[in-house]
């Protein structure tokens, strides 16, 4: 997705474009055909509401900077209610053909297994999360050991302004933390009694889990990314002991000493988005949104994002890339899609779509700034090279991210005719807003 896009906005500034498809010649486990952006998981491109869904917004988004991908949705559509969804197999023949229909394009097959000699001059690392081993290996040689993750571990993230912080509370253990001066609040409590933790632990081991895929048999679990299922079937009492020990921490809102604490960690620096610190999950979604809202103060949670244990290839962006989406230390190279951290067709389409322009300013010897940061592009951007909190842009805790509403800035405003707004009427406001900088943005690129 994310090559084949920024393959179309080079092309559409007049730039030849060689796109390497090691299918045709070697297989991935994933793929079935040859063919260009096949969709491996999924026919559906999710929310098409640009209102109310950050995804909708994105679609939105990259359709007013000539998305091939919403081109193509648009020509292949079928019916999936609010949702775009489409054929895949007719989807990915119209981007295949329509980018070997353009004079200045050419398609090489065959599996590219180091980093590209300088005389290929500027180039786009858009592998997905499918990265041959290996093109990874290499990738590994000028990034670092640590900079690059073959195993995804992510826990739930929750939007703040739906925890019920009657129930909830800020503190770290024993107060410490980055706060200690305030009291040290570092971290969102959420208490159980005992009664309430047994039913809890019964309900995660009792919960229907998801099935690996093929090639994610083999595998292990390490210590420090267990799913909280495997921890607690080890013993009633292991998460007591591990992730939801209420060891140095007192609820203000009880005498009662909590039998167990989920704790939640801010995620991004906007303090929109907090993560349930180890709760990484095979658990199927439905569960999870079932099991998790069991947790005294997440009732009415919202979910940015669900957990989950699978293999995947991202780099550590937040460390090496700058906002061109350039490698700091090697600047020819660019990275596009789910290797950079983003998840998804759409987000990985998107950060395509930015680094053919980005590439393509700096080939015609001008340069231009990411999107506004209220957009959803330029949310992304500042997600993956700059976004995480202080100390969290390390290669343990960055992880991969869907678009949503919680990574884009709070609204400058709070009330409307003196009226304080609505939850309901916050999304509006913040896809108003953003499409609204994002034709600012692009008017000053032209």
């Amino acid at each position: 997705m994310a090559g084949t896009e920024a393959a179309w906005q080079l092309l559409n500034a007049e730039i030849p474009v060689i796109i390497h498809e090691m299918r045709g010649v070697k297989p991935t486990n994933a793929h079935n055909t040859d063919g260009l952006a096949e969709m491996v998981c999924s026919n559906s491109f999710r929310s098409d509401d640009p209102e109310n869904n950050a995804v909708g917004l994105l679609h939105e988004e990259m359709r007013r900077l000539g998305s091939l991908m919403m081109e193509a949705a648009e020509h292949t559509k079928v019916p999936a209610g609010s949702a775009l969804a489409v054929d895949r197999d007719l989807f990915s023949d119209y981007v295949q053909s329509k980018l070997l229909a353009h004079p200045l394009f050419t398609l090489e097959r065959g599996e590219v297994d180091a980093i590209p000699p300088e005389e290929w001059g500027n180039v786009i690392i858009a592998t997905g999360p499918l990265t041959s081993d290996n093109l990874a290996k290499a990738i590994l040689e000028i990034t670092g050991v640590d900079e690059l993750q073959f195993f995804d571990a992510i826990a739930p993230i929750i939007y703040k302004e739906t925890i019920d912080f009657n129930k909830a509370w800020f503190q770290s253990r024993y107060d410490k933390g980055a706060n200690e001066g305030a009291g040290g609040a570092d971290y969102i409590n959420c208490p159980m009694s005992r009664e309430q933790y047994y039913n809890f632990i019964d309900a995660i081991t009792d919960g229907e889990k998801s099935d690996y895929k093929e090639w994610e048999r083999d595998i292990p679990f390490f210590e420090g990314c267990m799913p909280i299922e495997v921890m607690a079937e080890r013993g009633r009492e292991t998460l007591s002991f591990g992730p939801m020990k209420p060891v140095g921490l007192s609820n203000p809102h009880s005498d009662e000493r909590p039998y167990a604490v989920v704790q939640l960690r801010q995620d991004n620096k906007l303090g929109t988005l907090y993560n349930m610190v180890g709760f990484q999950t095979k658990l199927k979604y439905n569960f999870q949104k079932e099991i998790f809202r069991k947790i005294p103060g997440l009732e009415k949670a919202e979910f940015a994002r669900l957990g989950g244990l699978h293999r995947n290839t991202f780099i550590n962006s937040p460390k090496l890339l700058d906002d061109q989406l350039r490698l700091k230390s090697m600047p020819r190279l660019r990275f596009a899609g789910q290797i950079t951290g983003v998840e998804g067709y759409v987000e990985s389409g998107a950060m395509g779509i930015m680094a053919g322009r980005f590439l393509a300013a700096e080939t015609q010897g001008t340069s231009i700034t990411s999107p506004p940061i209220v957009t959803a592009f330029g949310a992304l951007i500042n997600h993956i090279t700059g976004g995480h909190i202080e100390g969290a842009g390390t290669a343990k805790t960055f992880q991969p991210m869907n678009v949503n509403f919680g990574i884009m800035p709070p609204l400058e405003i709070k009330k409307i005719d003196g009226r304080k707004i609505k939850r309901k009427d916050r999304k509006p406001l913040k896809a108003k807003r953003a499409l609204e900088a994002l034709e600012s943005w692009l008017h000053q690129t032209k």
